[in-house]
């Protein structure tokens, strides 16, 4: 079964031009992130959107600045060409409104010596004489800058069809087929690159190994049970000291690379810490691709030596994972290879859970007897109706749910539908995709 990657692409330019209302003006109502989620802090810096039918990844850099403009520029160059590196089309965004400085320049120059796709955006182009200002703009050497206001919702159309015109062409972002695509992902120095290695090592026969679409990846394909699997390495996710925070945050793109291209992800934690918020904020980015994924506890033989023990871990990892209780937790040791085979035959039934078709009455009996056992609540003289629910599509599995009044629903009573759901027929780590429709009888 292939997989369909997306293309990447990163705002950038110096503070206060405008990156982050570009980045909302863009997702809007087209984000694939349907709600936040209850548990995690971590600011929004990227989402999976579309724009005239395009799917892409949008990084919003102005989420990840973590310096003033007073730092000294290896810093931001730093930051900067870290983001732009996994980027397929950068859009560089200037203030029209004041005049070219030299961030903007330094900026422009670090992104064309790049090579890569290149868009130069004119921000608050609000009124015909500040658009008369973007002759000044071709001395950045990017070509023709294209009038916009962010703000005002203007010529937004015009930026993204040429952002989308920049594309790489599909076959670059074509996987190979395979049964299963498991990407193994977490913080550094929690085990993740020597649990690939015995499994690898130890497991079956490797059938081949191929460069990954990232640099610090390695793609591995095994065959376990009579199934092709794809492994992708990546490197780990790190959190060092305050200079790097800025830098580091932006490994979180190389994490969001290997989530897009896999079935069912890995989290992997160490067993000897308490699950940390750089943890959850992770889990947060496969639930938001809506990819399959499990919680991989690894160094559990040194974990047994400090006096743990597995219940107690799980309580822990359960109360700070509370927002994915569906998500099944096991013990490893890629020291002693306990629980290694346990990580392939997870990920194979949590892809197949991630892959299941209900039949429609089925799913349609189920809901609407919870419904007749547990009303949702009125409001006011409005009375909310749910009339049907089918099942319209799976990886992941995706519901549609026909009301009389869409905008009542309320978290919780949707929370109990989706629970519902996943008490009757399983769906054990995987996400689900739930929607309301207006229905008028």
């Amino acid at each position: 079964m292939s997989v369909q990657s997306k293309p990447l692409v990163s705002i950038v330019g110096r503070p206060n031009v405008g990156k982050s209302t570009l980045f909302n003006r863009i997702t809007g109502q087209r984000s694939a992130i349907v709600s936040d989620i209850s548990g995690t802090t971590r600011d929004r810096v990227l989402q999976e959107t579309e724009w005239g039918g395009s799917h892409f990844t949008l990084v919003d850099t102005g989420g990840l600045e973590l310096f003033p403009e007073s730092v000294i520029l290896k810093q931001v160059e730093e930051q900067i060409l870290f983001a732009i590196e996994e980027s397929d089309v950068i859009i560089i965004l200037v203030d029209i409104s004041v005049e070219i400085t030299v961030s903007d320049r330094e900026i422009c120059d670090l992104v064309r010596k790049t090579g890569k796709p290149t868009i130069l955006a004119a921000n608050k182009s609000d009124n015909d004489n500040r658009e008369n200002l973007i002759f000044d703009l071709y001395e950045l050497g990017l070509g023709n800058p294209i009038p916009i206001s962010a703000y005002h919702n203007k010529g937004i159309d015009d930026l993204m069809a040429n952002v989308i015109q920049k594309f790489p062409s599909k076959s670059k972002f074509s996987e190979p087929d395979s049964d299963l695509n498991l990407s193994i992902i977490g913080r550094t120095n929690v085990g993740k690159s020597s649990l690939i290695n015995t499994l690898t090592g130890e497991k079956r026969s490797i059938v081949s190994e191929e460069a990954g679409t990232t640099r610090d990846a390695l793609d591995t394909l095994i065959n376990f049970q009579s199934q092709d699997i794809k492994l992708i390495d990546t490197a780990g996710i790190r959190r060092r000291g305050k200079i790097e925070q800025g830098i580091e945050k932006y490994s979180i793109l190389r994490a969001v690379r290997a989530i897009n291209r896999s079935h069912v992800a890995g989290i992997v934690i160490d067993a000897t810490e308490s699950a940390t918020s750089q943890d959850t904020h992770i889990a947060s980015y496969v639930i938001d691709a809506l990819k399959g994924f499990f919680i991989i506890v690894n160094k559990w033989d040194m974990s047994k030596e400090l006096g743990m023990n597995k219940q107690r871990i799980t309580a822990e990892i359960r109360e700070a994972f509370k927002f994915a209780s569906y998500a099944p937790i096991i013990f490893t040791s890629a020291l002693t290879g306990s629980g290694i085979p346990d990580i392939l035959t997870t990920a194979m039934r949590v892809k197949s859970e991630w892959s299941k078709e209900i039949p429609r009455p089925d799913v349609r009996k189920t809901i609407m007897s919870a419904v007749a056992e547990h009303p949702p609540a009125t409001k006011g003289k409005r009375e909310l109706k749910i009339y049907s629910a089918v099942q319209d599509g799976s990886k992941p599995p995706s519901f549609t749910f026909f009301v009389n009044h869409s905008d009542m629903i309320h978290f919780s009573y949707q929370r109990y539908l989706e629970n519902i759901l996943r008490n009757n027929f399983g769906f054990e780590g995987s996400p689900l995709r739930v929607r309301f429709k207006g229905w008028k009888t």
